[in-house]
């Protein structure tokens, strides 16, 4: 969280995803935070593999996912598509981090 909220510190809120999607990208490389930036993550169905795939912004220590918005407001939609991608990596640790609040990062710490 130390990194997202530097990211904000330095540029504040007003800006689209994609901005903030690749000022995270650097601050977690100079913070020397390992991370996974848009991995693809295949989903299975009655053990087929399906040709969709989910994509979440950062898979951070192989442990934690982290998707970022940047809305006024989180809603439900956002919870769910966080927890899918919980079900989806069998990882336990989701960060659902939203810039496009003042006069703070809003964050949420998702735990399954």
């Amino acid at each position: 969280m130390g990194a997202c909220f530097e990211v904000y510190r330095e540029i504040g809120c007003g800006f689209t995803e994609p901005i903030y999607q690749e000022c995270l990208l650097l601050e977690f490389g100079l913070w020397g935070i390992p991370f996974h930036a848009k991995p693809q993550l295949h989903l299975q169905y009655k053990n087929h593999v399906l040709s969709i795939h989910l994509e979440p912004d950062f898979v951070c220590y192989d442990l934690v996912v982290v998707e970022i918005k940047a809305l006024d407001q989180l809603m439900g939609e956002h919870r769910a598509q966080v927890h899918n991608y919980l079900k989806a990596t069998g990882m336990k640790l989701e960060l659902l981090v939203n810039f496009g609040t003042f006069p703070k990062v809003e964050y949420e710490r998702i735990v399954k």
